[in-house]
């Protein structure tokens, strides 16, 4: 049987501003059989210009996308929210469209956030790393509650040896990010947010892992104005067995 052919869909804040989670993600996929290519062309999956009520340009972004990754097996993201879009967003972009509407059903088929295609797709349990130390997971709103993205994650991470998860009390609450929301409702944003530092911290564990880029960087931001102690890294990195690389917001 062939590798499986994967595109990999960088997204926007992995490209701008966390590299690392995209090398990670190529890792863990690589160690997993797959052959792994990175559409030159691809852009923004259209989710700030959808969320927004910008419909055309949505629209336009959503057919490029389509038209780069519609020719692989699947098509993986390291990021829950921009793989949501793909999946529950893009036949609705089309709607009246017929011959649209069918390509983006049939991209939403084989589009998947990395953990749920390593563990629910691929069936892998074991990412054979290990490292001492302890960390808490947030659950990305857009993935939990439009992927079911929540024991993949976990399972992975009680494979990597050393390692000790500790739940925080309203793991699956939003921290206040949301994309634009943060911008549009600040005062409402940060006040979500300090509740989420809050009870990170209150877990006593050394790092805050999530698998969406936007959360991370918001919380990440908000411990740093705090002065607080634990870390911010995106899951993949730490399946990976990337720990070089700064945590988030960390100086070189």
């Amino acid at each position: 049987m062939s590798a499986p052919r994967v595109a990999l869909l960088v997204t926007c804040l992995v490209d701008m501003f966390r590299p690392s989670v995209g090398f990670a993600t190529v890792k863990l996929l690589e160690d997993a059989g797959c052959t792994v290519e990175v559409p030159q062309r691809q852009t923004c999956c259209g989710q700030p210009a959808w969320n927004s009520g910008d419909r055309e340009h949505a629209k336009a972004l959503a057919a490029q996308v389509i038209e780069e990754f519609e020719g692989f097996d699947y098509v993986v993201a390291p990021s829950g929210s921009c793989a949501a879009t793909v999946v529950k967003d893009y036949a609705e972009m089309f709607k009246g469209d017929e011959a649209m509407v069918a390509r983006a059903k049939a991209l939403a088929a084989k589009t998947h956030e990395i953990t749920s295609f390593l563990t629910d797709v691929l069936g892998i349990s074991d990412v054979k790393q290990a490292l001492t130390t302890s960390v808490t997971y947030h659950d990305s709103c857009s993935g939990l509650r439009s992927l079911g993205v929540s024991e993949q994650p976990r399972k992975l991470l009680g494979s990597v040896e050393g390692l000790e998860l500790r739940e925080m009390v309203e793991n699956d609450v939003c921290c206040g990010f949301g994309g634009t929301f943060c911008v549009k409702f600040p005062d409402v944003s940060n006040s979500m947010v300090s509740d989420k530092t809050r009870n990170i911290a209150d877990t006593g564990a050394d790092m805050v892992l999530a698998g969406d880029l936007g959360c991370l960087m918001n919380m990440a931001g908000k411990a740093s104005r705090e002065g607080r102690t634990f870390k911010a890294r995106h899951v993949v990195e730490i399946l990976a067995g990337d720990t070089k690389t700064p945590a988030i917001g960390e100086d070189k």
